[in-house]
């Protein structure tokens, strides 16, 4: 690829677009949070047994309710899971986490509209999605909104 002019410019301003979104509050939020829920040891074991009791659930769902571990396994991920939603800090992680998606969801709406209106950009918030579209959500997910475009 040959460098233009018109390169140069685009990763100037992608540059300048990187720095925004690195300065913006919900950055520091989502940064903040981030940094509560993993600098508490008794946090990341928490989420560190959370996490293997996951890859069990994925091995349980393979059998389903034939498995013999599959009534313990599915009662210890929700009791578990719960635990987990149900401290603060975690919610408030999940917030900021939230909230820095739909700051980038709508940039890259911004960008992809830019480029032209027919440009489906996937979006985690059905919000975004469904202010330029006709289809609602899931255009972007490999066909499964069953739209007709």
């Amino acid at each position: 690829m040959i460098m233009t002019n018109e390169w140069a410019t685009i990763m100037d301003q992608s540059d300048i677009l990187c720095n925004m979104v690195l300065t913006s509050e919900q950055f520091y939020q989502y940064l903040n949070a981030h940094r509560a829920v993993y600098t508490n040891s008794n946090l990341v074991r928490e989420i560190n047994h959370f996490t293997k009791l996951k890859d069990q659930y994925e091995e349980v769902q393979r059998f389903g309710k034939y498995h013999p571990d599959y009534s313990t396994v599915m009662k210890d991920i929700r009791v578990t899971k719960r635990n987990l939603d149900m401290v603060d800090v975690i919610a408030t992680l999940k917030v900021a986490e939230n909230e820095l998606q739909d700051l980038l969801d709508e940039i890259s709406l911004i960008i992809g509209k830019s480029v032209s209106e027919g440009v489906k950009v996937p979006v985690s918030n059905p919000f975004f999605s469904s202010s330029g579209s006709n289809c609602g959500s899931g255009c972007g997910s490999g066909g499964s909104c069953s739209c007709s475009a």
